[in-house]
């Protein structure tokens, strides 16, 4: 697909054909932070928390964590109320979903502030930051990784470190590349009319293209073969990545919401 929100593109060329998928529906598994410390008993003034972590919370191999905000809060360069503001959260993506954060670890300072450093989406690819434990909502856990190899024109989908699948790809072209880095799948698109060629399904993943004046901020997807099945392999995109039908109606469905993507050369 072109660099646009799949929403957009997707609507625009087939209206209600594309169908979203709700990205919560699927199977997670949420994890349960540490309980706040229960008042005293004994009428003494509670002693000051002690400071802990870093708590890691991903390693975006077998074990990734994200979860949705809850409201609009300032990312910060470092795990202090005064770091410089790097971000701020947002509830949707830009086609309208919960946004998605992926969470790489969690500590605790000494007056007792949870902080998690996540993974921002926007430009530029690749940030990172804190932000209050409270900001967010439930930890989700997924087991799945997708890594995608530009050079190779091929992508890997791994549950638990075992690779379960390796797929052909179409990929950017020259002109537009699709950019390398770690991401993750933030939306879910399900096709019912087979002649979309985005068909069957689009993912929307936090990797933003190298066309910046795309609608949208140029979201790069991850879908059908956009009705050219005989360039993939190949690098006929303006940056999303292109599957085959087969591949991509087993790859879909299973992958859950917060799936990390690491796209190399």
């Amino acid at each position: 697909m072109g660099a646009t929100t799949l929403a957009v593109a997707l609507a625009g060329v087939f209206g209600a054909s594309a169908q979203a998928a709700s990205p919560v529906q699927q199977s997670t598994t949420t994890v349960v932070g540490p309980a706040a410390a229960p008042p005293s008993s004994s009428g003494e003034a509670p002693t000051a928390p002690a400071a802990s972590g870093p708590v890691v919370l991903s390693n975006e191999r077998t074990s990734t964590t994200w979860a949705h905000p809850v409201e609009e809060a300032p990312v910060l360069q470092h795990p202090a109320p005064r770091s410089r503001v790097i971000a701020r959260t947002r509830l949707e993506t830009e086609d309208g979903f919960p946004e998605v954060y992926m969470l790489l670890s969690s500590l605790t300072d000494s007056h007792g502030r949870e902080w998690v450093r996540m993974r921002i989406p926007g430009r530029p690819n690749g940030r990172i930051g804190w932000i209050s434990r409270s900001a967010l909502g439930e930890f989700h856990v997924t087991h799945w990784l997708l890594e995608i190899s530009i050079s190779g024109r091929w992508l890997k989908a791994y549950t638990n470190g075992r690779l379960r699948r390796k797929a052909p790809v179409g990929v950017g072209k020259p002109s537009s590349p699709t950019p390398t880095g770690r991401f993750w799948i933030r939306e879910r698109f399900k096709l019912t009319n087979r002649s979309n060629p985005y068909w069957p399904y689009a993912l929307g993943t936090s990797d933003y293209s190298t066309l910046t004046d795309w609608p949208g901020g140029g979201v790069v997807g991850i879908h059908g073969d956009f009705g050219e099945p005989r360039l993939i392999p190949g690098d006929p995109s303006h940056g999303c990545v292109r599957m085959h039908a087969n591949d991509l109606n087993w790859l879909a469905p299973r992958v859950p919401i917060g799936t990390p993507v690491r796209i190399i050369r």
